[in-house]
């Protein structure tokens, strides 16, 4: 398989939906880990919600940084053909990742404005990949 330039904009809308609806899965299932403390919590549901919240963040952020340090690619990029990579085209390390991940959050806390960077982007890099020094690929072959 040999790199190319960055994938275009509907390849990456496909491979986000793709990733959201496999996320809800992997979302559902931990929290089940949750259940338990229902119970335990339930005088104070605003604990419950924080500490559910915080866990749906932290699976997310296992979920992506573990992929993402092996081999560059949820499924859904496998899918489409896609990898994240640094700019020298070797593979992000753990702290790379995790950066990226806290990156990607405070994007979507800032209603996705850092993602439009990429429209005016030479490269058509994100923001976070911009600050980085990292860059999703697409993958021919």
């Amino acid at each position: 398989m040999t790199p190319t330039a960055s994938p275009g904009l509907m390849t990456r809308l496909a491979c986000g939906l793709y990733e959201v609806l496999l996320l809800a899965g992997v979302l559902v299932l931990a929290g089940f880990v949750l259940v338990p403390f229902g119970q335990v919590l339930n005088h104070d549901n605003t604990s419950l919600q924080l500490y559910n919240r915080a866990w749906m963040m932290l699976v997310i952020t296992v979920y992506f940084t573990w992929f993402w340090t092996h081999g560059g690619q949820t499924l859904p990029m496998k899918t489409w053909r896609m990898r994240v990579v640094r700019r020298d085209g070797g593979a992000l390390s753990p702290a790379l990742a995790l950066a990226r991940m806290l990156l990607v959050f405070l994007g979507i806390a800032l209603l996705g404005l850092p993602f439009a960077w990429a429209f005016a982007d030479p490269e058509g890099l994100y923001l976070h990949d911009r600050l980085l020094g990292t860059r999703l690929i697409r993958i021919t072959g």
